[in-house]
Protein backbone atom coordinates (compact mmCIF):
# COMPACT_ATOMS: atom_id res chain seq x y z
CA UNK A 1 0.00 0.00 0.00
CA UNK A 2 1.04 3.61 -0.79
CA UNK A 3 2.68 5.90 1.71
CA UNK A 4 2.03 9.40 1.23
CA UNK A 5 4.83 11.81 3.29
CA UNK A 6 3.11 13.68 6.16
CA UNK A 7 1.44 17.14 5.29
CA UNK A 8 1.90 16.88 1.57
CA UNK A 9 -1.49 16.66 0.55
CA UNK A 10 -3.23 19.22 -1.54
CA UNK A 11 -6.17 21.17 0.07
CA UNK A 12 -8.96 22.26 -1.88
CA UNK A 13 -10.16 24.99 0.22
CA UNK A 14 -12.55 26.83 -2.36
CA UNK A 15 -13.00 23.95 -4.62
CA UNK A 16 -17.14 23.70 -6.30
CA UNK A 17 -17.96 22.12 -9.40
CA UNK A 18 -20.40 24.11 -11.44
CA UNK A 19 -19.05 22.61 -14.61
CA UNK A 20 -15.98 22.08 -16.98
CA UNK A 21 -14.35 24.35 -19.89
CA UNK A 22 -12.94 22.78 -23.24
CA UNK A 23 -9.47 22.08 -22.43
CA UNK A 24 -9.16 19.96 -25.31
CA UNK A 25 -10.22 22.59 -27.98
CA UNK A 26 -7.73 24.46 -26.99
CA UNK A 27 -5.22 21.67 -26.80
CA UNK A 28 -3.81 20.49 -30.12
CA UNK A 29 -0.31 20.42 -31.50
CA UNK A 30 -1.10 21.88 -34.29
CA UNK A 31 -2.05 25.10 -32.48
CA UNK A 32 0.75 24.73 -29.83
CA UNK A 33 2.96 28.05 -30.64
CA UNK A 34 5.94 27.21 -28.71
CA UNK A 35 7.87 30.09 -30.13
CA UNK A 36 5.65 32.63 -28.30
CA UNK A 37 5.98 30.20 -25.03
CA UNK A 38 9.55 30.16 -25.05
CA UNK A 39 9.51 34.11 -25.48
CA UNK A 40 7.25 34.56 -23.06
CA UNK A 41 9.37 32.14 -20.45
CA UNK A 42 12.34 33.94 -21.63
CA UNK A 43 10.98 37.70 -20.70
CA UNK A 44 9.33 36.54 -17.66
CA UNK A 45 11.34 34.17 -16.11
CA UNK A 46 14.63 33.95 -17.43
CA UNK A 47 16.97 31.66 -19.74
CA UNK A 48 16.23 28.48 -17.35
CA UNK A 49 12.56 28.61 -18.03
CA UNK A 50 13.21 28.79 -21.61
CA UNK A 51 14.96 25.80 -21.48
CA UNK A 52 12.44 23.92 -20.03
CA UNK A 53 9.78 24.89 -22.52
CA UNK A 54 12.28 23.46 -25.31
CA UNK A 55 12.75 20.47 -23.19
CA UNK A 56 9.18 20.30 -23.20
CA UNK A 57 8.34 20.99 -27.08
CA UNK A 58 11.02 18.16 -27.31
CA UNK A 59 9.50 15.59 -25.67
CA UNK A 60 5.71 15.91 -26.59
CA UNK A 61 7.18 15.57 -29.97
CA UNK A 62 9.22 12.06 -28.98
CA UNK A 63 5.80 11.27 -27.07
CA UNK A 64 4.16 10.93 -30.59
CA UNK A 65 6.23 7.87 -31.51
CA UNK A 66 5.67 5.79 -27.94
CA UNK A 67 2.65 3.30 -27.69
CA UNK A 68 0.34 5.33 -25.73
CA UNK A 69 0.91 3.86 -22.29
CA UNK A 70 4.45 4.88 -22.53
CA UNK A 71 3.66 8.23 -23.47
CA UNK A 72 2.03 8.26 -19.42
CA UNK A 73 5.31 8.18 -18.20
CA UNK A 74 7.16 10.86 -19.74
CA UNK A 75 4.40 13.08 -19.32
CA UNK A 76 4.59 12.25 -15.26
CA UNK A 77 7.86 12.41 -15.18
CA UNK A 78 8.60 15.48 -16.72
CA UNK A 79 6.46 17.40 -14.21
CA UNK A 80 7.24 15.61 -11.36
CA UNK A 81 11.20 15.51 -11.86
CA UNK A 82 11.48 19.23 -12.27
CA UNK A 83 8.57 21.25 -9.94
CA UNK A 84 8.34 20.85 -6.88
CA UNK A 85 5.31 20.60 -4.41
CA UNK A 86 4.17 23.49 -2.60
CA UNK A 87 0.65 24.79 -1.13
CA UNK A 88 -0.88 28.02 -3.19
CA UNK A 89 -0.38 30.36 -0.30
CA UNK A 90 3.59 29.33 -0.80
CA UNK A 91 3.87 29.21 -5.10
CA UNK A 92 1.23 32.22 -5.78
CA UNK A 93 0.28 34.15 -2.56
CA UNK A 94 -3.21 32.71 -2.94
CA UNK A 95 -5.78 30.57 -1.62
CA UNK A 96 -6.63 28.79 -4.81
CA UNK A 97 -4.73 28.96 -8.04
CA UNK A 98 -4.31 27.32 -10.87
CA UNK A 99 -1.40 27.61 -13.02
CA UNK A 100 -0.82 27.54 -16.78
CA UNK A 101 1.95 24.98 -17.63
CA UNK A 102 4.02 27.52 -18.64
CA UNK A 103 3.50 29.57 -15.09
CA UNK A 104 4.40 26.13 -13.10
CA UNK A 105 7.83 25.75 -15.20
CA UNK A 106 8.56 29.38 -14.54
CA UNK A 107 7.83 29.41 -10.91
CA UNK A 108 9.40 25.80 -10.57
CA UNK A 109 6.50 24.77 -7.69
CA UNK A 110 2.89 23.51 -8.07
CA UNK A 111 -0.09 22.34 -6.20
CA UNK A 112 -1.76 19.14 -7.23
CA UNK A 113 -4.01 20.63 -9.80
CA UNK A 114 -1.47 22.62 -11.32
CA UNK A 115 0.57 18.85 -11.77
CA UNK A 116 -2.49 17.15 -13.16
CA UNK A 117 -3.23 20.31 -15.44
CA UNK A 118 0.43 20.22 -16.73
CA UNK A 119 0.29 16.43 -17.54
CA UNK A 120 -3.35 16.74 -19.31
CA UNK A 121 -2.04 19.68 -21.43
CA UNK A 122 1.45 17.25 -22.53
CA UNK A 123 -0.77 14.49 -23.23
CA UNK A 124 -3.22 16.06 -25.07
CA UNK A 125 -0.56 17.72 -27.19
CA UNK A 126 1.33 14.40 -27.09
CA UNK A 127 -1.89 13.07 -29.01
CA UNK A 128 -3.74 11.13 -26.76
CA UNK A 129 -7.53 11.68 -26.92
CA UNK A 130 -8.89 13.48 -24.35
CA UNK A 131 -11.89 10.85 -23.79
CA UNK A 132 -8.91 9.10 -22.27
CA UNK A 133 -7.87 11.08 -19.59
CA UNK A 134 -9.98 12.97 -16.38
CA UNK A 135 -8.89 15.21 -14.31
CA UNK A 136 -9.85 14.06 -11.27
CA UNK A 137 -10.90 15.06 -7.60
CA UNK A 138 -10.42 12.35 -4.88
CA UNK A 139 -10.19 12.47 -1.26
CA UNK A 140 -6.78 10.94 -0.15
CA UNK A 141 -6.02 9.57 3.13
CA UNK A 142 -3.07 9.69 5.03
CA UNK A 143 -1.72 5.73 4.55
CA UNK A 144 -0.68 4.48 8.34
CA UNK A 145 -1.35 7.03 10.12
CA UNK A 146 -3.03 6.85 13.18
CA UNK A 147 -5.72 9.83 12.00
CA UNK A 148 -7.71 8.50 8.75
CA UNK A 149 -8.51 12.07 8.23
CA UNK A 150 -8.28 12.48 4.48
CA UNK A 151 -7.31 15.28 2.38
CA UNK A 152 -8.54 16.48 -1.07
CA UNK A 153 -5.96 15.89 -4.13
CA UNK A 154 -5.94 15.91 -7.68
CA UNK A 155 -4.70 13.65 -9.78
CA UNK A 156 -4.57 12.91 -13.72
CA UNK A 157 -6.54 9.48 -14.58
CA UNK A 158 -5.97 7.53 -18.12
CA UNK A 159 -8.39 5.21 -19.23
CA UNK A 160 -7.26 2.76 -21.99
CA UNK A 161 -11.17 2.02 -22.97
CA UNK A 162 -13.95 3.48 -21.60
CA UNK A 163 -14.57 0.61 -19.26
CA UNK A 164 -10.74 0.32 -18.25
CA UNK A 165 -9.19 0.59 -14.55
CA UNK A 166 -7.64 3.82 -14.70
CA UNK A 167 -4.23 4.30 -14.18
CA UNK A 168 -3.24 7.30 -11.74
CA UNK A 169 -0.70 9.95 -12.54
CA UNK A 170 0.35 11.57 -9.39
CA UNK A 171 2.79 14.09 -7.63
CA UNK A 172 3.02 12.88 -4.49
CA UNK A 173 3.23 8.62 -5.47
CA UNK A 174 5.75 8.67 -8.17
CA UNK A 175 4.83 5.31 -9.53
CA UNK A 176 1.84 5.38 -12.20
CA UNK A 177 -0.97 2.78 -10.96
CA UNK A 178 -4.13 1.16 -11.52
CA UNK A 179 -6.64 2.91 -9.05
CA UNK A 180 -7.19 -0.61 -7.00
CA UNK A 181 -3.65 0.01 -5.66
CA UNK A 182 -4.56 3.50 -5.06
CA UNK A 183 -6.82 2.54 -2.08
CA UNK A 184 -6.02 5.70 -0.24
CA UNK A 185 -7.85 7.44 -2.40
CA UNK A 186 -11.73 7.89 -2.65
CA UNK A 187 -12.84 9.35 -6.46
CA UNK A 188 -15.17 12.09 -5.61
CA UNK A 189 -15.60 13.20 -9.36
CA UNK A 190 -13.59 13.49 -12.55
CA UNK A 191 -13.48 15.88 -15.73
CA UNK A 192 -12.35 16.56 -19.52
CA UNK A 193 -13.63 18.57 -22.13
CA UNK A 194 -16.28 16.07 -22.97
CA UNK A 195 -18.21 14.98 -19.58
CA UNK A 196 -18.39 14.77 -15.91
CA UNK A 197 -18.17 11.84 -13.87
CA UNK A 198 -18.88 11.09 -9.97
CA UNK A 199 -17.17 8.60 -8.25
CA UNK A 200 -15.86 5.56 -10.19
CA UNK A 201 -18.91 5.76 -12.66
CA UNK A 202 -18.49 4.68 -16.08
CA UNK A 203 -20.88 7.15 -17.82
CA UNK A 204 -20.63 10.64 -17.50
CA UNK A 205 -23.27 12.89 -15.09
CA UNK A 206 -22.71 15.04 -17.86
CA UNK A 207 -22.36 15.49 -21.28
CA UNK A 208 -22.62 19.18 -21.43
CA UNK A 209 -19.24 20.44 -19.68
CA UNK A 210 -19.55 24.06 -21.22
CA UNK A 211 -17.62 26.34 -19.03
CA UNK A 212 -18.77 26.93 -15.34
CA UNK A 213 -15.70 26.52 -13.66
CA UNK A 214 -14.03 29.86 -13.08
CA UNK A 215 -10.90 28.74 -12.22
CA UNK A 216 -11.10 26.50 -15.25
CA UNK A 217 -12.46 28.97 -17.29
CA UNK A 218 -9.56 31.38 -16.12
CA UNK A 219 -6.55 29.05 -16.78
CA UNK A 220 -7.44 27.53 -20.34
CA UNK A 221 -7.78 31.36 -20.75
CA UNK A 222 -4.25 32.26 -19.57
CA UNK A 223 -2.94 29.05 -21.14
CA UNK A 224 -3.83 30.33 -24.86
CA UNK A 225 -2.66 33.75 -24.47
CA UNK A 226 0.71 32.20 -23.80
CA UNK A 227 0.92 29.93 -26.64
CA UNK A 228 -1.86 26.82 -26.11
CA UNK A 229 -4.51 27.67 -28.22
Amino acid sequence: MVRFLKRTFCLQRHFALVGVGLLAATLSLAQANFVLMRDLALSRYGPNTARIVDDWQMAIQRMQDLPEEQRLPRANDFFNSRIGWREDADAWGRADYWATPLEVMGRGMADCEDFAIAKYATLVLAGIDVNKLRITYVKAQRVGEEDPATSAHMVLAYYATPTAEPLILDNLVPEILPASQRSDLIPVYGFNSNGIWVGGDQSPASTQPEARLSRWRDVLRRASAEGLG
